[in-house]
């Protein structure tokens, strides 16, 4: 059975809705970063730097929660109802690759940033302008994706891509540091691809069940 190392809110959600979507079965084992469980020899074992998520797939090990979800899509897209979730011409697939690494670069860099000046640095690391500067580097790159964005309903062509779970993760963390205030589309994008039948829950609600189960 596919294993799954993460826990909500972390990354491992962009994983876990691929995994829903193709209803492959799997283990979700929580990994407690409080506790820091991910320093374990056993975690590192997995991935030495020590970051979620991690799946395992009989003798394959992959990190990074895009490269799982582009595997997971590869090997087992012909689950997926309608159609496979990676596009067929060379063209679309590129297209796809291209908002793949424009959202983890462009927009999910900054969030971490903010992330890591707002409570995972030591108090003597953080930095408020370090945080207003991710905020506008941020704000800058969703108004090129709402641009995109005008009249389409998924990332790439006319069906639902790896790209659009993807993005609906990083949206909803932006939209959780205010990003998407000025970006109509982008917020019903959003609202769209989490009102799906088997999206995970949203980032607030992972932390909410993260904090009463503490």
């Amino acid at each position: 059975m596919i294993k799954l190392y993460g826990t909500p809110p972390t990354r491992a959600l962009r994983a876990m809705w691929l995994l829903n979507e193709l209803d492959l079965a799997h283990e979700v084992i929580a990994i407690d970063l409080g506790a820091g469980e991910q320093l374990t020899p056993e975690f590192l074992a997995l991935n030495p730097a020590a970051k979620l998520p991690v799946l395992v797939d009989g003798d394959l090990v992959i990190s990074e929660s895009a490269a799982i979800q582009l595997y997971l899509a590869d090997k087992y897209g012909d689950r997926f109802p309608g159609g496979r979730l990676i596009p067929e011409t060379t063209e679309d697939r590129a297209r796809m690759h291209h908002w793949l690494f424009f959202l983890m670069t462009e927009i999910e860099a900054p969030l971490w940033r903010i992330a890591l000046h707002s409570f995972l640095y030591a108090e003597d690391e953080k930095s408020e302008d370090e945080i207003a500067l991710a905020k506008r580097d941020g704000r800058r790159m969703v108004a090129v994706l709402e641009q995109h964005m005008q009249g389409r309903d998924f990332i790439v062509g006319e069906r639902v891509t790896v790209a659009d779970f993807n993005a609906a993760f990083t949206l909803d963390w932006a939209n959780e540091e205010g990003l998407l205030d000025e970006a109509p589309a982008l917020r019903a994008y959003l609202k769209s691809m989490y009102a799906r039948a088997k999206a995970p829950v949203t980032i607030a609600e992972g932390m909410a069940a993260l904090e009463a189960s503490a």
